[in-house]
Protein backbone atom coordinates (compact mmCIF):
# COMPACT_ATOMS: atom_id res chain seq x y z
CA UNK A 1 0.00 0.00 0.00
CA UNK A 2 1.67 3.45 -0.93
CA UNK A 3 1.07 6.18 2.14
CA UNK A 4 1.52 9.73 1.66
CA UNK A 5 1.92 12.52 4.36
CA UNK A 6 -0.04 15.85 4.07
CA UNK A 7 0.23 18.44 6.87
CA UNK A 8 -3.15 18.65 8.65
CA UNK A 9 -5.36 22.07 8.40
CA UNK A 10 -7.90 23.06 11.33
CA UNK A 11 -10.54 21.34 8.79
CA UNK A 12 -9.24 17.75 9.51
CA UNK A 13 -10.18 18.31 13.53
CA UNK A 14 -13.19 16.45 13.42
CA UNK A 15 -12.10 13.52 11.16
CA UNK A 16 -8.77 13.18 13.02
CA UNK A 17 -10.44 13.55 16.36
CA UNK A 18 -12.67 10.55 14.95
CA UNK A 19 -10.03 8.51 14.26
CA UNK A 20 -8.30 8.86 17.57
CA UNK A 21 -11.29 8.17 19.35
CA UNK A 22 -11.55 4.77 17.31
CA UNK A 23 -7.98 3.55 17.88
CA UNK A 24 -8.45 4.37 21.61
CA UNK A 25 -11.33 3.08 22.26
CA UNK A 26 -11.16 -0.76 23.31
CA UNK A 27 -7.63 0.64 25.03
CA UNK A 28 -9.74 3.03 26.90
CA UNK A 29 -12.72 0.81 27.65
CA UNK A 30 -10.26 -1.45 29.36
CA UNK A 31 -9.51 0.57 32.06
CA UNK A 32 -13.07 1.84 32.28
CA UNK A 33 -12.32 5.71 31.11
CA UNK A 34 -13.86 5.83 27.63
CA UNK A 35 -15.62 9.30 27.61
CA UNK A 36 -16.14 10.64 24.11
CA UNK A 37 -16.89 14.44 24.93
CA UNK A 38 -13.65 14.32 27.12
CA UNK A 39 -11.63 12.86 24.62
CA UNK A 40 -12.52 15.35 22.45
CA UNK A 41 -11.91 17.93 24.32
CA UNK A 42 -8.07 16.62 25.06
CA UNK A 43 -7.30 16.33 21.13
CA UNK A 44 -8.70 19.93 20.77
CA UNK A 45 -6.08 21.13 23.87
CA UNK A 46 -3.22 20.32 22.02
CA UNK A 47 -3.71 19.95 18.77
CA UNK A 48 -1.60 21.47 16.33
CA UNK A 49 -2.13 21.34 13.01
CA UNK A 50 1.19 22.61 11.59
CA UNK A 51 2.73 20.00 13.61
CA UNK A 52 0.28 17.21 12.42
CA UNK A 53 0.92 15.00 9.49
CA UNK A 54 -1.95 12.67 8.08
CA UNK A 55 -1.45 9.24 6.78
CA UNK A 56 -3.17 8.65 3.83
CA UNK A 57 -3.53 5.77 1.12
CA UNK A 58 -5.40 7.90 -2.12
CA UNK A 59 -8.56 9.59 -0.35
CA UNK A 60 -8.09 6.99 2.24
CA UNK A 61 -7.46 8.31 5.93
CA UNK A 62 -5.34 5.68 7.42
CA UNK A 63 -4.12 7.99 10.02
CA UNK A 64 -2.00 10.50 11.52
CA UNK A 65 1.06 11.57 13.70
CA UNK A 66 1.83 14.72 15.57
CA UNK A 67 5.53 15.47 16.73
CA UNK A 68 7.11 18.56 18.87
CA UNK A 69 10.94 19.38 19.04
CA UNK A 70 11.86 20.38 22.56
CA UNK A 71 15.47 21.45 23.03
CA UNK A 72 16.18 18.42 24.14
CA UNK A 73 14.19 15.66 23.03
CA UNK A 74 11.70 15.08 20.22
CA UNK A 75 8.21 14.23 21.50
CA UNK A 76 5.33 11.79 19.76
CA UNK A 77 2.00 14.18 20.82
CA UNK A 78 0.15 11.52 18.26
CA UNK A 79 0.59 8.73 16.83
CA UNK A 80 -2.53 6.43 15.38
CA UNK A 81 -3.54 4.60 12.68
CA UNK A 82 -7.29 3.29 11.85
CA UNK A 83 -8.31 0.14 13.69
CA UNK A 84 -9.22 -1.28 10.42
CA UNK A 85 -5.57 -0.55 8.95
CA UNK A 86 -3.10 -1.61 11.77
CA UNK A 87 -0.69 -4.47 11.87
CA UNK A 88 0.17 -4.04 8.27
CA UNK A 89 3.66 -1.85 8.74
CA UNK A 90 1.69 1.57 8.57
CA UNK A 91 2.97 2.23 11.92
CA UNK A 92 6.43 0.69 11.64
CA UNK A 93 6.97 3.25 8.40
CA UNK A 94 5.85 5.90 10.62
CA UNK A 95 8.05 5.39 13.07
CA UNK A 96 11.00 4.81 10.78
CA UNK A 97 9.86 8.37 9.93
CA UNK A 98 10.43 9.81 13.17
CA UNK A 99 13.77 7.84 14.06
CA UNK A 100 15.24 9.46 10.89
CA UNK A 101 14.21 12.99 12.13
CA UNK A 102 15.30 12.57 15.34
CA UNK A 103 18.73 11.13 14.02
CA UNK A 104 19.08 14.21 11.78
CA UNK A 105 18.42 16.24 14.83
CA UNK A 106 20.26 14.38 17.22
CA UNK A 107 17.40 14.04 19.67
CA UNK A 108 16.12 11.05 21.74
CA UNK A 109 12.27 10.40 21.17
CA UNK A 110 9.81 10.56 23.99
CA UNK A 111 6.13 9.50 24.44
CA UNK A 112 3.29 8.66 26.50
CA UNK A 113 1.28 5.55 26.14
CA UNK A 114 -2.07 4.53 27.89
CA UNK A 115 -0.98 1.58 30.08
CA UNK A 116 -3.75 -1.14 28.68
CA UNK A 117 -2.60 -0.47 24.97
CA UNK A 118 -1.22 -2.52 22.75
CA UNK A 119 0.51 0.14 21.39
CA UNK A 120 3.29 -0.44 24.20
CA UNK A 121 4.39 -3.44 22.79
CA UNK A 122 4.97 -1.69 19.49
CA UNK A 123 7.02 1.07 21.14
CA UNK A 124 9.17 -1.54 23.09
CA UNK A 125 9.69 -3.24 19.51
CA UNK A 126 11.07 -0.10 18.10
CA UNK A 127 13.79 0.83 20.80
CA UNK A 128 11.64 2.42 23.24
CA UNK A 129 12.53 2.04 27.03
CA UNK A 130 9.75 3.07 30.24
CA UNK A 131 11.15 6.06 31.53
CA UNK A 132 8.43 6.39 34.40
CA UNK A 133 4.93 5.68 35.30
CA UNK A 134 1.71 7.04 36.50
CA UNK A 135 -1.77 5.50 37.62
CA UNK A 136 -2.89 5.41 33.98
CA UNK A 137 0.41 5.77 31.93
CA UNK A 138 3.96 4.80 30.73
CA UNK A 139 6.66 6.92 29.25
CA UNK A 140 9.47 5.23 27.08
CA UNK A 141 12.45 7.53 25.66
CA UNK A 142 14.07 6.10 22.62
CA UNK A 143 17.83 6.89 22.82
CA UNK A 144 19.69 8.36 19.53
CA UNK A 145 21.18 5.18 18.13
Amino acid sequence: MRVQYTLASEDDFSALAELRLEAMRESLQAIGRFDRERSIQRFRSNFSPNQTYKINSGKELLGFYATTKDDDHLRIDHLYIHPGRQSRGIGTEVMNRIIAESKIDKLPIRLGALKQSRSNEFYRRHGFKVSSEEEWDTYYERPVS
